[in-house]
């Protein structure tokens, strides 16, 4: 039996990009994902532009909402096996202390909250987004299993080499 990798997608406010990616995920993953996503500074609830567009692709969002990264973070929480930056402010943000040891990545995508046009064009830009998101985590859900796994014992060595280095130096 496969493992099954536990994956977090952050965004600073949790609202519509790593929302986006944790459903289609879940989704694509058929499974070999345990997914969450998570913000620095979350709002109150999911960008409904978002949602509507899960909805009519016919990709589940119950219990989609909003979460602070903290939960993720700290000696008590799982540890996760990758985590993806969705947004340029949470990958450059000081993050917490990630439990275990995550492949980070960075899958920037541009900011849906700041644009400023009509509805058409706003639907338009999350039309764009949308598609962008779900072909990014299709390829990551088709990596075969070796794959994965060699990924994060990259992420692990990777995190020991740095270890040894600051103690060498």
């Amino acid at each position: 039996m496969a493992k099954v990798y536990r994956v977090l997608f952050l965004c600073q406010f949790n609202s519509a990009r790593s929302i986006m990616a944790e459903a289609l995920m879940r989704h694509w993953g058929h499974g070999r994902f345990e997914v969450f996503s998570a913000g620095s500074d979350p709002l109150p609830a999911c960008n409904p532009i978002a949602l509507d567009l899960l909805t009519q692709a016919r990709i589940p969002t119950d219990g989609l909402h909003p979460k602070s990264w903290t939960q993720f973070a700290g000696p008590d929480a799982a540890p996760m096996d990758f985590i993806f930056h969705t947004c340029d402010v949470s990958a450059q943000a000081e993050a917490p202390a990630w439990p275990g040891h995550p492949m980070i990545a960075h899958w920037g995508f541009p900011d849906p909250q700041g644009f400023k046009g009509s509805d058409v064009e706003q639907r338009a830009l999350f039309n764009l987004l949308f598609g962008m998101i779900e072909r990014r985590v299709r390829i990551f859900c088709s990596l075969p299993e070796q794959r994965l796994a060699r990924l994060t014992s990259e992420a692990l060595a990777a995190m020991h080499s740095d270890e040894g280095w600051a103690a060498a130096s």
